[in-house]
């Protein structure tokens, strides 16, 4: 089927809703808007799904993620012991659409009979692998696409040990997805329904609690100075609570965040891309770490799985005439893990 005759079905099916179908309707006279949409089916790849977000089979969408879902239902409960007891955990970060999404996902796992551990609002993606652990989940979910931009959303999906899937089991999911050819074969209830009959469980603050312990006992050493002076930004993703609750917690007496990037933001509006990698996304976090005086510079990216920390060098910055030539050295001074 050619990618226009698919634009067509999408058009003519009775699972749209009329406002995904005026979405399609817009771009009606663009044929390589049609194309890039339609020509192939978004990929699952090892870790999961990543794409732009719109309608279409090359898109990140409820439908999109639902078929996933059946084939990641049908995966579970054909390779994996008691599926539907132990369950799925499920995260979202603050991306367009990411709760949509992770509740596209518990309504099809739950319609398939397996339990989902839904969490209530955004969360960094090491939590996710955590309550797969500590749950004894079969499986976990975590809806994001983490640095890329605003644009875009992802699936990854995290196997029964807490890690994500391997290229194997990619594989027999994408075996499991293929089978699936009309909607009608994607199962779903409402999530009030599944919600009301326990087959979605809202976790959160119990599984914080649990998991910021854990993470303090990861210290490699209680001999550090706690009035070190550190400016932590989460890059207006899911890092900011965890991270100052944590430090706060461990009695680090001078951290500072960086306000205009705390808050979610689907936009990640102060920066062009929200990679702590990039040392660009530094600029801020510069700005309030000359003015504290801050020894460390921290920044998390958008579902705070990646982290990268700059360390005051005087001597560097003494060569720095103005701030454009300190962000043109700035790159010489960012360490990343």
């Amino acid at each position: 089927m050619d990618y226009i005759a698919k634009y067509q079905k999408w058009l003519k099916s009775s699972f749209l809703s009329a406002e995904d179908k005026n979405e399609l309707l817009s771009i009606s006279e663009n044929k390589e808007e049609i194309q890039d949409r339609f020509y192939k089916e978004l990929e699952f790849g090892t870790a999961g799904l990543r794409g732009k977000i719109g309608m279409g089979t090359n898109r990140m969408n409820i439908y999109t993620v639902g078929k996933t879902t059946q084939g990641l239902a049908n995966y579970l409960l054909q390779n994996t012991e008691s599926p539907q007891e132990r369950g799925v955990a499920i995260a979202y970060d603050c991306r367009y659409k990411s709760r949509e999404f992770s509740a596209r996902a518990a309504q099809v796992l739950a319609a398939n009979g397996i339990k989902v551990y839904l969490f209530e609002d955004i969360r960094p993606t090491p939590e996710l692998s955590f309550a797969v652990y500590h749950l004894q989940a079969a499986a976990g979910i975590v809806i994001t696409a983490s640095h890329n931009p605003p644009e875009y959303n992802g699936y990854k999906v995290y196997a029964e040990n807490a890690a994500q899937i391997m290229p194997e089991t990619a594989d027999k999911i994408i075996e499991e997805i293929s089978k699936i050819k009309d909607d009608s074969a994607v199962k779903i209830i409402s999530l009030q329904e599944a919600q009301n009959s326990s087959l979605v469980i809202n976790i959160g603050a119990d599984i914080d609690k649990i998991y910021y312990q854990k993470i303090k006992q990861l210290s490699l050493s209680e001999d550090i100075d706690k009035k070190v002076k550190i400016v932590f930004t989460p890059l207006h993703g899911t890092g900011n609570r965890p991270i100052r609750e944590i430090l706060e917690s461990l009695n680090y007496e001078n951290l500072s965040i960086v306000e205009e990037q705390a808050g979610p933001d689907p936009e990640f509006s102060t920066v062009d891309s929200p990679n702590p990698e990039n040392p660009a996304a530094f600029k801020m976090a510069v700005k309030s770490g000359l003015k504290k005086n801050a020894d460390i510079l921290i920044a998390t990216d958008p579902d705070c799985d990646r982290i990268a920390v700059a360390v005051f060098n005087p001597k560097i910055f003494e060569k720095c005439n103005d701030e454009a030539n300190l962000f043109d050295t700035i790159n010489n001074y960012v360490f990343k893990w």
